[in-house]
């Protein structure tokens, strides 16, 4: 199993920019596709971004495309979400997800969430 810890989010105006990382320990990193996915107040969980092993393949939601990049760190086991441009729609609790599809569909590891907040 692994385990996934979630860092960085915050309080900002609209248009500036925030950095997540997500922490992973436990079952091998590398071998791992690894994504980004949030849930505002009174809407489903959805699809953020995903990476995979290497970081030469990366997958984003239309609605943070050009905004919103997706990195990996392998050697220190770290995934980030570096966020620009921010829209007071992009308030969420951000999950660290590992394994989600090429579907969006998320796999079993969760972090615990981070709160970012996008004042207008």
């Amino acid at each position: 199993q692994v385990r996934l810890v979630e860092s960085g989010g915050g309080l900002v105006q609209a248009g500036g920019s925030l950095r997540l990382s997500c922490a992973a320990s436990g079952r091998t990193f590398r071998s791992n596709a690894m994504g980004w996915f949030r849930q505002a107040p009174g809407k489903e969980r959805e699809f953020v971004a995903r990476i995979i092993w290497g970081g030469s393949n990366t997958i984003y939601a239309d609605s943070v495309k050009g905004r919103f990049t997706i990195s990996r760190d392998d050697a220190k086991n770290t995934v980030y979400l570096q966020m620009n441009s921010l829209k007071p729609e992009d308030t969420a609790v951000y999950y660290c997800n590992a394994e989600p599809r090429r579907d969006g569909v998320p796999g079993d590891s969760w972090g615990q969430g981070t709160q970012v907040t996008v004042s207008s």
